[in-house]
């Protein structure tokens, strides 16, 4: 029988059913929490989560919260009362840890989406939410993916973030429709 891309999305979708289903609610909560209690959020990764994180601030933004990517020309600086949200497999990314530790050193918070808590971004981070997936050095070997590099995590962490965008619409009162005010209208 010939494998084709319905068989490998059906694989797909019972992978992300399984990573999803292993994050932890309190996790995810604590992010929420933590994105409501900052004056601004930052958000950084490289590669692939690194675009994640960019449609999650664009996600931000436009429920009206001071939302940046870091390396952008109008980003401002980070002070005490923001949250740098990192998006890291490995949370070894040197770049991102460099930034975890010039956000610490000011006084931010920080938020680490992570297959690897105990990593050196993980050390130093406020709160973790955990992704049960293989980072993309560990794919190879992983049994619980048949996807190459960290695609699993990225999903993973796509999936995440729109269910915390979901769950800020709900704790701020904001629909659809008032989002769509905030959007991009210069396209």
């Amino acid at each position: 029988m010939a494998v084709n891309v319905t068989h490998y999305n059906d694989e797909i979708l019972k992978e992300l059913v399984r990573s999803v289903n292993r994050i932890d609610e309190g996790q995810a909560e604590a992010l929420v929490e933590g994105i409501l209690r900052a004056r601004r959020i930052f958000t950084a990764g490289a590669g692939r989560s690194g675009l994640i994180l960019r449609a999650f601030a664009m996600r931000l933004m436009h429920m009206g919260l001071q939302a940046s990517v870091v390396g952008e020309a109008v980003t401002p600086g980070i002070g005490k009362e923001d949250l740098l949200i990192i998006g890291s497999g490995s949370g070894e990314t040197k770049s991102l840890v460099s930034m975890a530790v010039k956000a610490t050193s000011i006084g931010a918070s920080i938020a680490l989406i992570t297959t690897n808590p105990e990593s050196a971004i993980g050390c130093s981070a406020d709160l973790i939410v955990r992704i049960a997936a293989a980072a993309k050095e560990e794919a190879d070997r992983a049994s619980s993916t048949i996807q190459p590099m960290g695609s699993l995590y990225e999903q993973t962490a796509l999936l995440l973030l729109d269910a915390v965008v979901l769950r800020l619409m709900d704790r701020l009162e904001i629909d659809a429709t008032s989002m769509l005010g905030m959007h991009a209208n210069l396209e």
